[in-house]
């Protein structure tokens, strides 16, 4: 395969699966996250993607940021106004149970899936075609795109969702382009996942108690 066309596909084959042929399988949450698994290993195979997860600086920077967002995330919870504003939020893991959502959903279906498609391999991959500065812009802006359909599925702006995970890209990349690993972002991307998850439920459960 030659650099353009494998530049192409590589852009190409994420957005079209994660916004069209996906959503297209009318699969439930379950089915959802073991399709996603699977065309990310498949992917990651397909164009030589290098996670590396056995990586020690990966998990002493992935721990690190997590710990930032889990503090970030308690400090919202302890400020009424905010905590007032987490009970509005809708959960976004319908049809199973809290503790299945977090413990597979997230950690399958979301993070593994997009650090294997866009931190294993697309941003090397950009990276070594464009550079990194423009190969990081490429992937970001790549990442945001992928997230069109579950913007319009849960009701959310489409600008302001590409906008939004597009900024979380940058940090993940970069976090990835610091340690060589994917090992970091992904458990950043956990925290921020999983703390988004839970966080409503939490400032729900703190009100009801102080009724």
């Amino acid at each position: 395969m030659s650099r353009v066309p494998e530049t192409v596909a590589a852009i190409g084959i994420p957005l079209v699966w994660g916004n069209s042929v996906l959503p297209g399988l009318g699969l439930g949450v379950r089915g959802r996250t073991a399709a996603n698994a699977a065309f990310a290993t498949a992917y990651a195979l397909a164009f030589h993607g290098v996670p590396n997860w056995r990586s020690a600086k990966g998990f002493w920077y992935g721990a690190v940021s997590a710990s930032l967002v889990a503090a970030g995330y308690g400090v919202a919870l302890a400020i009424p106004s905010v905590r007032k504003r987490l009970r509005e939020f809708d959960d976004r893991g319908p049809g199973v149970s809290t503790a299945e959502w977090i413990a597979v959903h997230i950690p399958i279906g979301t993070v593994y899936s997009e650090e294997m498609i866009f931190r294993a391999t697309l941003d090397p991959l950009l990276d070594n075609k464009f550079g990194s500065r423009v190969g990081s812009v490429c992937g970001v802006l790549t990442f945001g795109l992928w997230h069109i359909h579950p913007a319009r599925a849960a009701g959310d702006s489409v600008p302001v969702a590409i906008a939004a995970t597009a900024a979380g890209g940058v940090a993940l990349g970069w976090l990835r382009r610091r340690t060589g690993s994917v090992t970091a972002p992904a458990l950043l991307h956990s925290a921020i996942n999983v703390g988004g998850a839970l966080a409503p439920r939490l400032a729900r459960l703190i009100g009801a108690a102080r009724i």
